[in-house]
């Protein structure tokens, strides 16, 4: 695949939340992603899709720098966050990692309860504001209301939050996000743990913080990123082959890679 004609859409700065250009990344000598050049609109959801180990999660976890734990992983290019390069020798880390939010594939819940989580990422980002119990309440609520818990959970809110469902403990780790105020959500194949019921649910939540909040979501579940996304990113062997409109993507791919992805002739 020749790099050069892979489809990508062209956006105002002002516009984007994600900017990244000429990002290459490797884990110790193996090169996991090729001259990566996305722009992902503020405000929307934006699928990943392609086969396993082509650079999704990788690019993903590169996004609020997550890939730095592994002492032998290098990157080179630039990762613009609302105009802001990530990897500037000034961005610390926690205040990066507060406006990017990250959701991994299986639920992990504090061993706490629903009421600790969601006041857990509060309490460790604003260690010396001290909230009344109301103030500590209406944060819970308006967090567990946002993806949709509020209404089941608003008489348990001490019990262990291991108790609830899968589902249920996907959305609560959504919510756990959000009283610190992100701006971005990263999804790394949030419904690979669910039943189809599940996943159903998920879907719409993700649907409804559409606008709230900007979401990147990694899926290798097609069906589901047509659904559930208005951009659709194709990467294939660490490179973008195409980025476009969801729907466009699966109806009129511009690359014959995408073609034979879509239609499952490999990955």
């Amino acid at each position: 695949m020749n790099t050069a004609t892979a489809e990508k859409l062209e956006t105002p700065a002002a516009e984007l939340a994600i900017r990244t250009q000429k990002l290459d990344l490797w884990y110790g000598t193996f090169q996991a992603l090729f001259q990566v050049d996305l722009d992902i609109k503020n405000g929307i959801i934006t699928s990943l899709i392609g086969p396993s180990g082509c650079g999704k999660s990788t690019f993903l976890r590169s996004v609020n720098r997550i890939n730095e734990r592994l002492g032998y992983v290098r990157i080179e290019g630039t990762i613009d966050v609302f105009d802001k390069n990530i990897y500037d020798a000034d961005v610390e880390l926690v205040q990066l990692r507060k406006q990017i939010g990250m959701v991994f594939q299986r639920p992990n819940p504090l061993p706490a309860s629903i009421r600790d989580n969601i006041l857990y990422g509060h309490r460790l980002h604003y260690t010396g504001k001290r909230l009344s119990r109301s103030d500590q309440d209406d944060i819970v609520e308006d967090a567990l209301r946002q993806v949709l818990l509020w209404d089941k959970v608003k008489d348990r809110l001490h019990r262990k939050a291991i108790d609830l469902s899968l589902e249920e403990q996907q959305k609560l780790c959504i919510a756990r996000l959000l009283p610190v105020q992100p701006q971005i959500l990263l999804m790394d194949e949030p419904c690979s743990a669910l039943d189809p019921k599940g996943t159903e649910a998920v879907e719409e939540l993700i649907w409804e913080l559409r606008g709230k909040y900007t979401i990147l979501i990694v899926t290798h579940n097609m069906a589901q990123a047509r659904r559930a996304s208005e951009e659709c990113i194709f990467m294939l062997m660490g490179k973008v082959v195409e980025h476009t409109a969801t729907e466009d993507l699966f109806v009129t791919p511009k690359h014959q890679e995408t073609a034979n992805y879509i239609e499952g002739r490999y990955g």
